[in-house]
């Protein structure tokens, strides 16, 4: 234990002047204000900065008086002994909790509140795995910038978003929250959330503090289980799991929640290796660590605490700075540092950081300043909200197949039949972590198709299969459905009559999410049945696919002529799902998750490393030994950056400025992208690059950068990206940041499996 706060010292001594030199949320100001009250601060008032406690009880009423736990939180915030609270939300009851703990404590400290507005708070935006299938940053970034503005409205300053791990693995059902599998734009992506949920001033009423989760190697936790074990290799840590957590650190992140498991064995709220020597010392990062739920108790259950106290020590002297609901610091960090084994100076640094914020936020010039009952009313779900969510939702739309051209609906079409229990399922498009949005709120796909076509065409509808109410908890309904298929018959009846049939299947709202993993992630009940009974009776079948996650279900996409990738999209999805059936919107979402081919194949992702057979070498055709599955292709169904549109493009040779580059030098390399095609469409042009040769094996393909583009129908255009040092370096496995001369293959196109190559050479 001497040697964990030894090294907590060592890293106490350094920390302040890399802050100083790198973070963007160190000002001088500010800082002379936190040494200011830090001075004034007993021992108990530090502490109470640094838990975090969930809301209990109605605080717009009196603390009811035989509720002993909302007695105990009830004075614990009249005696400054809490720094944040979580699920205490809208105007009149932050400002009432925010009056207990300002007008009793001694020093007055206002509190933080914080909520998961994890993809909308009112107006709820699609999935983020959805929504980072648009490609769009300025998209993702205006839907964070709308969540930002509602929540704040409703007294809110904290969001615990945006989740920036790198997931590969559908099973786990956390990955409805991410960007996908590939690092580069999930750094992107959480480089646009942070923006839009912070802005440029976090005095501004309109922003509010972000947080980069969960740090580090969540989606990494073994068979895709929920709070499980971790155990990945240092290359993978420092070039998959890391990059997102490392440019927001820098970028100025208010906030890191650490995750619920271990690597290398140590859980990460106890590893100050991840949380002091890495985010605090090597990033500079200048915002507060705070656990996620119980966390920190939960280190007794890993094995590594042998009770609250030692965990609080774990926690405090590895650099985890507040508590969220596990009451170790509440309980035990003051004898600890009485005793002798915490020094007082972890804690003030834990402290100063918390204040830091605070100060940022602008709470001690007003620390009523979210609270405006008016403010809330002319803020949340307007209209102006909504339509900004169905522009970010069609926008996340991934057209899949469109084998027939059924799509888009044209005018001739005068009879549709929508079937499926989801078509008109209020609830399910917004999807798990749905903010305050209101259940049941959503436009419904057959709401949507009606809304668009009027009194013009012929919608009739049918359910066709039922579902489980399930609600992700495990359950025989799950696996065992009550569907007799007795819906099937008005299915198929509506379906004969129609000129198009709109067909939904995929996974209601909490299927997915937190606690949701499951072994088995195809169509679940008579889903796929009805499918094929449909497609008998007519051959004009689009499927509409809405899931919070890749679905494994190759005879649907194999059979399926036409199928749009709609996931979970939120409050507007009818609506926006209708402007692409109907042309009014050209898709051009593409995929950021490779969807497979059969649950055995996971995990399967473009940017693997090579095997050391990977093929059959010469002759050697119908030989068993090289690295494949003997019952199924390598490949993906669809894999990461696939999506088409209602237009093609075709992409010339890319062409590089020079064949060869130094390591200060830069090189350009352009494409032109036509579009062939009969409609104005975007298309997301994506260049990737492959290290062939280097001391530590690298992937595949890397993807290092990508635009979005508008190309009008039989216009060229010339998309041109910049090669320097940084984009040609890679972590080794020891850590170390580099650039090695050699070969690199750098390739262009739109999907990862549709690329042009070109080679540059780097020199020494």
């Amino acid at each position: 234990m001497h040697q964990v706060m030894a090294l907590a010292m060592v890293c106490l001594l350094v920390a302040p002047s890399i802050l100083r030199a790198q973070n963007p949320l160190i000002e001088d100001e500010i800082e002379a204000k936190v040494e200011a009250l830090l001075q004034k601060m007993t021992l108990e008032e530090k502490v109470g900065q640094l838990n975090q406690h969930s809301g209990s009880w109605d605080v717009t009423g009196p603390v009811p008086a035989g509720n002993e736990y909302a007695q105990r939180r009830a004075e614990l915030l009249k005696k400054g002994g809490v720094g944040s609270m979580l699920n205490i939300v809208g105007a009149e009851a932050t400002y009432e909790a925010q009056k207990l703990a300002v007008e009793n404590s001694r020093l007055g400290i206002p509190l933080i509140f914080g909520y998961d507005v994890v993809h909308g708070f009112k107006t709820i935006f699609p999935i983020p795995l959805g929504e980072s299938a648009s490609w769009d940053l300025k998209a993702i970034e205006s839907s964070a910038r709308v969540a930002a503005i509602e929540a704040t409205a409703s007294g809110l300053t904290w969001t615990f978003a945006p989740m920036v791990d790198v997931g590969r693995d559908p099973r786990w059902g956390r990955v409805m929250e991410g960007a996908g599998e590939d690092p580069y734009l999930g750094t992107q992506i959480a480089l646009a959330r942070m923006k839009g949920f912070q802005g440029d001033d976090l005095t501004d009423e309109n922003t509010m503090m972000a947080t980069a989760k969960h740090f580090a190697g969540y989606a990494f936790s073994e068979s895709g289980r929920d709070y499980n074990t971790v155990d990945v290799g240092t290359t993978t840590l420092y070039n998959i799991i890391l990059p997102p957590f490392e440019a927001t650190a820098k970028a100025g992140i208010a906030s890191v929640m650490n995750s619920f498991n271990d690597l290398n064995g140590i859980p990460a709220n106890g590893d100050s290796f991840l949380q002091r020597e890495l985010l605090k010392e090597a990033w500079g990062f200048g915002g507060f660590i705070i656990s996620d739920w119980g966390s920190i108790r939960q280190m007794i259950n890993h094995g590594y605490s042998k009770d609250l106290k030692q965990a609080a020590y774990h926690a405090i002297t590895s650099g985890n700075d507040m508590d969220m609901e596990s009451q170790a610091y509440q309980n035990h960090l003051k004898e600890l540092v009485e005793s002798g084994e915490v020094d007082i100076r972890i804690v003030d640094e834990a402290v100063r950081r918390v204040l830091r914020m605070k100060f940022h936020l602008g709470l001690f010039d007003d620390p009523y300043k979210y609270s405006d009952t008016d403010r809330e009313k002319a803020l949340l779900y307007t209209d102006e909200h909504r339509a900004i969510a169905r522009d970010v939702a069609k926008r996340s739309i991934v057209l899949l197949k469109n084998d027939r051209s059924v799509l888009p609906i044209g005018d001739d079409v005068k009879n549709i039949a929508v079937i499926g229990h989801l078509a008109n399922d209020k609830d399910t498009p917004l999807g798990n972590w749905r903010g305050r949005g209101e259940s049941g709120s959503a436009v419904s796909l057959l709401e949507g198709i009606q809304n668009a076509v009027g009194s013009k065409v012929k919608v009739s509808y049918a359910e066709g299969y039922t579902m489980s109410t399930d609600d992700g908890v495990f359950n025989r309904a799950l696996h065992f459905p009550e569907d007799d298929g007795s819906g099937f018959a008005e299915a198929i009846k509506i379906a004969k009559k129609a000129d198009v049939v709109i067909l939904t299947v995929g996974e209601k709202a909490l299927q997915t999410g937190e606690g949701r993993s499951k072994v088995d992630i195809s169509l679940t009940g008579r889903q796929l049945d009805l499918f094929n009974e449909i497609r008998k009776v007519n051959d004009n079948v689009v499927v509409v696919l809405m899931a919070g996650r890749p679905i494994v279900e190759p005879e649907l996409y194999e059979q399926s002529t036409t199928l749009l990738n709609t996931f979970h999209l939120g409050t507007e999805a009818g609506n926006a799902i209708a402007d692409v059936l109907f042309g009014k919107y050209n898709p051009s979402g593409k995929l950021t998750m490779s969807i497979p081919r059969a649950i055995g194949q996971i995990p399967v992702y473009y940017n693997h490393k090579s095997a050391g057979r990977p093929s059959p070498g010469p002759g050697d055709e119908g030989s068993v030994f090289w690295s494949h599955f003997n019952d199924e292709e390598n490949t993906p169904q669809y894999p990461f950056g696939y999506g088409i549109s209602y237009t093609t493009f075709e992409y010339s040779a890319p062409e590089l400025s020079g064949s060869t580059m130094g390591m200060n030098e830069t090189v350009e390399v352009s494409v032109d992208v036509t579009n062939t095609g009969d409609f104005d469409g975007e298309e997301v042009v994506q260049f990737y690059i492959r290290d062939r040769f280097a001391s530590t094996m690298r992937p595949v393909q890397e993807l290092k950068g990508f635009e979005k583009v508008m190309i009008k129908k039989g216009e060229t255009k010339t998309i041109t990206f910049t090669i320097d040092k940084e984009t040609l370096s890679f972590y080794t496995h020891k850590g170390e940041w580099v650039a090695e001369p050699g070969m690199f293959s750098i390739m262009i196109g739109g999907s990862s499996d549709n690329v042009q190559m070109v080679e540059l050479e780097l020199l020494d």
